[in-house]
């Protein structure tokens, strides 16, 4: 199975931002420069999050995506202040093609159906930020950009999205987060064994070796970083150049045709 590599771009007042486990932001850059940027570079597909949308109960950066979306051919999934089909449709049309439901999917799960109806299940990514809890013995489900905890169960969480139509998870570990110090393997697998669709697995990245980890010891299908693909730590193309010589299936940026 082809793995894929996903460049994320967390957008807070319009400029792409990066912290450490949600917290102590620091700006990384234009957005639409950025997204430019990941084209040319062979990402398989750029997720845009509006990540203070939520808490702060507004709707998503509208011109910002449009203007990302016309700078790039390859996927962008957009996600942040989008609660309703007709904003879903606002998105589409602003240059998406997929939608990533967080917050709004826990609170009101049957949107999470009606998305899928509407727009079909691949469409549709449902994603969790998930923080291990030590007395659960289990990871929980956090909402509002890692601010409130919902007592749900991440890997509960992702098996009735799934059922409900989601197309795929896109996982966060809070935990992981920033630090660099690897993805969390054994919260990526244990979501990845509970579902059926593809995980995305994201948090932790610092080295090319940890996206091997993940798409093979974690069982994702994706992985997605930031931080060190917008400081230039090394590139999409290094990772997949890496991957490949693992002996993992990976598209490199002249088999693209963009």
């Amino acid at each position: 199975m082809m793995k894929r590599i996903i460049p994320c771009l967390d957008v807070k007042a319009g400029r792409v931002v990066k912290g450490v486990k949600f917290t102590d932001f620091k700006d990384a850059g234009d957005p639409v420069e950025l997204a430019a940027f990941y084209d040319r570079s062979g990402a398989d597909e750029l997720f845009f999050l509006d990540i203070t949308a939520s808490l702060e109960g507004r709707e998503a950066l509208w011109e910002v995506i449009r203007r990302a979306a016309q700078k790039i051919k390859m996927p962008l999934a957009v996600g942040g202040g989008i609660r309703s089909l007709e904003q879903m449709q606002k998105t589409f049309q602003a240059g998406a093609g997929r939608i990533s439901l967080n917050t709004p999917a826990v609170e009101d799960p049957a949107l999470v159906a009606a998305a899928s109806r509407a727009f079909g299940r691949k469409s549709i990514v449902v994603a969790i930020d998930a923080r291990w809890e030590e007395k659960k013995q289990g990871w929980e489900v956090y909402t509002h950009g890692g601010r409130r905890a919902t007592g749900k169960s991440a890997v509960d969480w992702a098996a009735e999205a799934e059922k409900l139509g989601a197309g795929e998870i896109l996982l966060t570990s809070m935990d992981a987060d920033g630090g660099r110090d690897g993805f969390d393997l054994p919260l990526t697998r244990a979501v990845s064994e509970r579902v059926q669709i593809p995980v995305i697995a994201s948090g932790g990245a610092g080295k090319v070796e940890h996206f091997a980890a993940v798409l093979t010891a974690g069982r994702a299908s994706a992985a997605l970083a930031a931080s060190v693909f917008h400081y230039r730590r090394f590139s999409v193309e290094d990772v997949k150049k890496y991957l490949r010589k693992q002996g993992l299936e990976v598209r490199l940026s002249d088999e693209f045709g963009r």
